[in-house]
């Protein structure tokens, strides 16, 4: 029998006491106590296992392929057993994107809501699984009506009115593939969704499954003013919900919001539209960086109330102008145009900075804000697209609304900019060398947007030259030629009211001689 010593292991006898020995089973450990005689060796180590050990690096590795492993390796494993989670916590993470998609038609004195959510948006929900891990869809069925309301019918309230409606009935809620093509319309998802169920036998793992459900709620008539107020934020760090709205005898209206919009008013009423985007305006221009630098350019040189009125004013009109065109499909849809404005914008800032360090003048600066205003017409428009779903049949007034939102907060920003302006140049710094300065910074920021802005948009393929293209450049020439001559109409007028007046004051003058 042949002892180990602290030679030939690479560490102590002594610290082998009480050790636990690992039986490696394919890639998998079995932690496995002995029982260790009372009678010990030398080196600590039971009889019969003494005979059997080999020197094999720092380890003490028995013949029969069992390893002892020393307390202290023993409590490093135990931490990394500790710390490291298990393979199954990845089935409760928050999933990155989720689809939520629903139908909502009321019908008498009932409204449905049809509802399809992916499983693995529904976390700490117990679903009964069998084998591996697959659904037991023959026990599932309290299950998912427990999902449905935790996470569908808490997270959403419907108003009829401005009366809230008391909480659904859970009419049906069951499993199905994620390649089920049912709610491609209303019709097709409510017979879906009332028709036979998946078979029990399938093989299904949850998170690969989609939980769809129909709600209803009581409601007095099925022509009230319906509206909703979504909370599906929750279900994934992002959502998307896509919603479909189907009035009695009226036009499915379709909806697309990410997150939680806030209450959403399912067929509004002009008044209610037009509150919406006036607000939506006001909160753009004060959102818009690139905008709000726009308008300090204009105001720098120019301070006095009729010379801003003026170049406001021609701003203003151009805007409203392109943004009511696109708002009518009326504009470019490729991929390169709003790269292509978002640099205009940084030129127009750039372009706008460096005439006040060179000098300019209210007759020239109200047509080149007028043609600058085009272009932010177009920038205000992008940022329209996905509200413009709440506007119902009131498309036009909801542009108009969204024009006096804009201005609304032109308003407030020109009411706080020149009084500060004003106190600037008179206590701080001379107005030449405040403008010279202010306007260097404005054209630093905006040189760095427009070479940013372009870097991108040179990564897109400029259209070809053909007779769509052709068309399309000549209703837009059309279009700026029309304004052009309104414009030119309306100097003229005044230039010509102007010399009247002068005319006038001097005949009064020559007549009180």
């Amino acid at each position: 029998m042949h002892d180990i010593s602290a030679a030939d292991t690479g560490f102590p006898c002594q610290s082998l006491h009480d050790p636990i020995t690992i039986r490696r089973h394919q890639s998998s450990f079995i932690l496995n106590t002995e029982a260790w005689l009372s009678q010990e060796t030398d080196c600590g180590v039971p009889p019969r296992y003494c005979s059997q050990f080999r020197a094999k690096g720092k380890r003490a590795v028995l013949r029969n392929d069992r390893t002892i492993i020393t307390p202290r390796v023993m409590l490093w494993l135990v931490a990394a057993l500790t710390i490291v989670p298990p393979s199954g916590a990845a089935a409760h993470d928050i999933p990155n994107d989720v689809t939520v998609q629903a139908f909502v038609k009321p019908e008498g004195e009932r409204l449905r809501l049809l509802v399809r959510v992916p499983m693995r948006a529904m976390r700490d929900v117990d679903f009964p699984k069998r084998g591996p891990g697959y659904l037991d869809l023959a026990h599932a069925d309290t299950s998912l009506r427990d999902a449905a309301t935790l996470w569908i019918s808490d997270a959403i309230q419907f108003y009829e009115g401005d009366r809230r409606l008391p909480n659904p009935q859970v009419v049906e809620a069951r499993v199905s593939l994620e390649s089920d093509k049912s709610f491609a319309s209303y019709e097709e998802a409510l017979a879906h969704v009332t028709g036979a169920k998946l078979p029990v036998e399938i093989d299904l793992y949850w998170n690969q499954a989609m939980l769809d459900v129909l709600f209803e709620y009581p409601i007095q008539s099925d022509a009230a003013e319906f509206s909703i107020q979504p909370g599906f934020a929750r279900l994934g760090l992002r959502v998307v919900t896509v919603l479909r709205f189907l009035p009695p005898g009226g036009v499915v209206r379709a909806y697309e919001f990410t997150g939680d919009p806030g209450l959403v008013r399912l067929d509004p009423r002009w008044s209610q539209a037009a509150l919406r985007f006036v607000e939506a305006g006001f909160f753009h221009i004060l959102d818009g960086a690139d905008h709000l630098l726009f308008l300090l350019c204009l105001v720098i040189p120019f301070r006095r109330f009729r010379s801003l009125i003026v170049v406001v004013t021609a701003f203003t009109l151009a805007h409203s102008v392109t943004l009511i065109a696109s708002a009518y499909n009326l504009g470019p849809d490729a991929l390169w145009f709003p790269p292509l404005i978002e640099t205009l914008i940084a030129t127009s800032i750039v372009y706008m900075a460096l005439e006040n360090i060179v000098g300019s003048n209210v007759g020239r600066r109200w047509m080149i804000a007028f043609g600058f205003g085009l272009v932010h017409g177009f920038g205000f428009s992008f940022a329209l697209r996905e509200t413009l779903q709440f506007a119902g049949d009131h498309l036009l007034t909801s542009l108009l609304a969204f024009n006096v939102g804009v201005e609304l907060g032109q308003l407030l920003v020109l009411a706080l900019l020149v009084p500060a302006l004003e106190v600037l140049f008179r206590f701080v710094v001379a107005e030449r060398i405040g403008t010279i300065i202010l306007s260097a910074l404005v054209a630093h920021t905006g040189w760095h947007w427009m070479t940013e802005r372009a870097g991108q948009l040179s990564q897109f393929r400029w259209p070809a030259f053909n007779a769509t293209s052709l068309a399309t450049a000549m209703r837009w020439l059309m279009l700026i030629v029309i304004v052009a001559g309104l414009v030119w109409l309306v100097r003229a007028l005044r230039r010509r009211a102007e010399q009247s007046e002068k005319r006038e004051t001097a005949v009064e003058i020559q007549e009180n001689v």
